[in-house]
């Protein structure tokens, strides 16, 4: 008697263990994907505002058609993106398309003078830390997710229940990592 109430403590804790460590995965997938949703939402909002951008600086930028036009199709490369791979890359892009638009518009006086454009550049900065800070999370919780995968003993767990490692938000283009030229001539 006394051993079957031995077997049936162990297979309790047995139990409490194996559900403590599949409601920890499935909260920290959860945490991911939440992290990632807030990330789209900067996205978006950050592809909303390019459109009013590109419409403020038309009229001032005639000779810059081209620079428009690819910050135009990278906006809508990083629109179309599915993975979290395909939209690193996309928004990697979209980001050098940003970053050289604001270096002709250097060449615009005029325009960097205007309160409208001048309220959409703001709007789109402040977006642009929002961004930054939303990757960070989201990083950080795919880190915590993709340790706790991998470690013993919850390894075996994710592993019996299907729980796969979820991608970094990574930056795709060396460009973009390289230190920026400042000069002042």
């Amino acid at each position: 008697m006394a051993a079957l109430i031995i077997v049936l403590i162990i297979i309790v804790l047995l139990a409490i263990f194996v559900i403590s460590i599949y409601n920890s995965l499935v909260g920290l997938r959860n945490q991911v994907k939440n992290a990632w949703s807030q990330i789209d939402v900067q996205l978006k909002r950050r592809h909303d505002l390019i459109p009013n951008l590109i419409e403020t600086v038309k009229g001032y930028m005639t000779h810059e058609r081209a620079t428009l036009e690819n910050i135009t199709n990278a906006r809508s490369k990083a629109v179309s993106a599915q993975s979290v791979t395909e939209k690193a890359k996309a928004e990697t892009q979209l980001t050098e398309a940003i970053g050289k638009f604001n270096l002709v518009v250097e060449n615009y006086p005029d325009l960097k003078a205007n309160q409208n454009f001048l309220a959409l550049q703001e709007e789109l900065t402040s977006t642009e830390n929002k961004i930054s800070f939303a990757r960070q999370n989201y990083n950080d919780q795919v880190l915590f997710y993709n340790n706790k995968i991998q470690m013993f003993p919850s390894n075996i767990m994710a592993g019996a229940f299907n729980f796969t490692q979820e991608p970094f938000f990574e930056i795709e283009d060396k460009a973009e990592r390289a230190v920026p030229k400042v000069s002042f001539s």
